[in-house]
């Protein structure tokens, strides 16, 4: 830890702007929040096409874009000890004290909690996703999360559905996963100043379009809502392998002048269209913590969602359903005869005081604060804990993981931390003209 009790964090994911979903987001403004605390942040993503090298964003956030590029839904191909050299060098040249990584299904965050804890840094992990444990690709992640976390100083999960599934799935020690919830730029996302014409019903959907999303769900329930109500109207954004669906059922059932399909809609824009709607229709079949939820609602809009994972525990001005299409339907009528009670400016009054990204920040400084007090430990005394990990895989974690020390071992004679430039602390959240940062939503970005 540096002076005054501050940190240098690096946060490391596949998921990174330019790329647009929740885990993005969390990650930029849980940096910008923790950099006006007086930590310093640095962010590790792949190369986005021909995005690569370092960045800068607002308020001076750091950004190595490494030349690793994505092989399947934005995630870098697993290479194990491939990307080792260029954590080393970059936790050394940032004087990083911990290394926070994000999303199970982030390839590049496993593999640099697991060269951080090799080389001695304390570790922190994000969850910010559920998974089942029949199918054959959850068992893999199941037991990849397992190695991860077997060694990591903390945890933390965003929701307390999401705490007992990455509990359950992991074999972590309830007592080291904190529960910190997300939250939403209410300075963003604010109501219209005049309250909109009840005359026309007017829901919206901003989701990726596919299966977990409930985008199959979609198709049935749109056609049976517009039967219903003669005077709604959809409007869906987002893009994904199950628009192909929703084109098609707008086809068969001549909706072309009542569902609007807007594509891919860039988070910058996402408030300009939550503030045409009324309602916002969530139908995702699984869900950590839906921030999309959170926006809406800051927008004014009453929500509709699935009664899944962790969404009961967002907000309680939701109206749940069941995933299925008849009481979807029943709860869109129900919501639809809800709306003169909304009053769009106190449910964004309510939400600025619920979900603040400045509270989620200094929840999340406290849970640094403990890792940082967690012993450190060499490799004898740590290898019992993946061995723990079962019969087989066990073994073969820790094969994995004295491989790992050994080229790290081979590193430090190759090129030793001294000969390793440490890059000076520039402070870049002064500048008034805004020369050479960029925010997330800049053309550059």
């Amino acid at each position: 830890m540096s002076q005054q009790g501050k940190h240098r964090i690096l946060m490391v994911s596949d998921f990174f702007y330019p790329n647009f979903g929740g885990v993005e987001n969390h990650i930029y403004y849980l940096s910008q929040c923790l950099i006006k605390l007086g930590h310093k942040v640095v962010v590790m993503t792949h190369a986005y096409k021909n995005r690569s090298g370092v960045r800068y964003m607002t308020g001076g956030l750091k950004v190595y874009y490494v030349p690793w590029k994505p092989f399947l839904m934005q995630n870098t191909l697993p290479t194990f000890y491939a990307t080792l050299p260029i954590v080393r060098t970059i936790l050394i040249r940032e004087r990083i004290s911990i290394v926070h990584g994000h999303q199970a299904f982030s390839t590049l965050c496993h593999e640099a909690l697991m060269h951080a804890r090799t080389m001695g840094y304390k570790v922190v992990f994000t969850d910010h996703s559920l998974y089942g444990f029949a199918d054959v690709g959850s068992i893999h992640m199941n037991k990849v999360l397992q190695f991860t976390l077997a060694d990591v100083s903390q945890a933390i999960c965003v929701s307390h559905t999401s705490k007992e599934n990455t509990v359950l799935r992991s074999g972590l020690p309830p007592e080291r996963v904190f529960v910190i919830p997300n939250a939403v730029d209410t300075a963003m996302f604010k109501p219209p100043p005049n309250r909109l014409s009840s005359d026309e019903i007017v829901i919206v959907v901003i989701s990726r379009l596919v299966y977990r999303k409930g985008a199959d769900l979609l198709v049935e329930v749109i056609p049976e809502v517009c039967r219903l109500h003669p005077n709604v109207r959809f409007i869906v954004g987002g893009d994904g392998p199950k628009r192909v669906r929703l084109e098609e059922m707008r086809e068969k059932h001549s909706l072309q002048d009542r569902v609007d399909m807007l594509g891919a809609v860039p988070h910058a824009q996402v408030q300009s269209v939550l503030v045409n709607g009324h309602i916002f229709l969530n139908s995702s079949l699984t869900e950590a913590f839906c921030i999309a939820i959170l926006e809406a609602a800051s927008c004014g809009l009453l929500t509709v969602s699935t009664r899944v994972g962790g969404v009961p525990e967002a907000y309680d001005m939701v109206v749940l359903a069941e995933p299925d299409p008849t009481d979807m339907v029943m709860a869109i009528t129900k919501a639809i005869d809800l709306l003169p009670q909304i009053d769009p400016q106190a449910m964004h009054n309510r939400m600025k005081k619920l979900y603040s990204w400045h509270d989620v920040a200094k929840r999340t400084e406290i849970v640094y604060d403990r890792a940082f007090r967690c012993s450190n430990q060499n490799l004898l005394e740590r290898l019992p804990r993946y061995l723990s990990c079962g019969a087989w895989a066990g073994k073969l974690f820790c094969m994995v993981m004295i491989i790992n020390f050994l080229f790290w071992g081979f590193l430090q004679l190759w090129q030793p931390d001294k000969d390793i430039e440490v890059v000076p602390d520039i402070d870049l959240t002064s500048s008034q003209s805004g020369e050479h940062i960029y925010g997330p939503c800049a053309n550059d970005c």
